[in-house]
């Protein structure tokens, strides 16, 4: 499984992407930083710890493997004439901070107003798992949601509100543990009509504090 990003939305003049290093390299790269945390590798309890951090990069970057416009792409016209508010709330996000390499950890509520079709609901979780199981900043995967769902599926409208929390805040740095980061990004109907944006964030229940055990 690819650990690299995909080329999607990435500009003509952006580095070209090295090739991926085999897992043998990679392995070797996790003693390494065990050295230079000032262990030894060899010891009984982290003999196997590169092998065992290479299979959970795996799982944490599953992200690049999936094309998130693919899941989209099948969708239902069937609806009986349904045009208002779908929202998915509470999706868990598990994400990966780009500068620090440790956790962010919150819930995403994704929302759309139907034009003629619609999609497997499973599939708006799927895609926030895409974006997020990917090195991020969280304003950019609240984009990069909102963006493909409004592209493939061309809805009237797109809402999508992330609320996390970023270990790098918690464990490292400021140390401030229970300080929540809330990111939206609203198109169309949402962005333009005030009562539907109103409507949306009373679904949401912004009112009630996020959970994100």
């Amino acid at each position: 499984m690819p650990l690299h990003p995909q080329q999607d939305g990435v500009p003509n003049n952006a580095p070209a992407i090295e090739p991926r290093p085999t897992r043998a390299e990679a392995e070797d790269a996790v003693r390494v930083l065990l050295r230079w945390a000032g262990d030894t590798p060899t010891r009984e309890g982290l003999a196997g710890t590169p092998e065992r951090v290479v299979r959970s990069y795996e799982e944490f970057f599953a992200g690049y493997a999936i094309d998130p416009v693919a899941l989209l792409e099948r969708t239902f016209e069937e609806t009986d004439g349904y045009d208002e508010i779908v929202l998915l709330r509470d999706i868990r996000v598990e994400s990966y901070c780009e500068h620090h390499l440790v956790p962010i950890i919150g819930v995403a509520h994704v929302a759309y107003l139907p034009r003629n079709r619609v999609v497997g609901i499973s599939k708006l979780a799927r895609v926030v798992e895409a974006y997020g199981k990917r090195l991020q900043i969280q304003e950019k995967m609240t984009a990069q949601i909102a963006n493909t769902i409004n592209d493939v599926l061309q809805p009237r409208g797109v809402a999508v509100i992330i609320e996390a929390q970023h270990q790098c805040m918690t464990t490292r740095g400021v140390h401030m543990p229970g300080v929540g980061m809330v990111t939206s990004r609203m198109l169309g109907a949402f962005r333009d009509n005030a009562d539907t944006r109103r409507e949306l964030l009373a679904m949401v229940g912004r009112g009630a504090a996020p959970q994100f055990g």
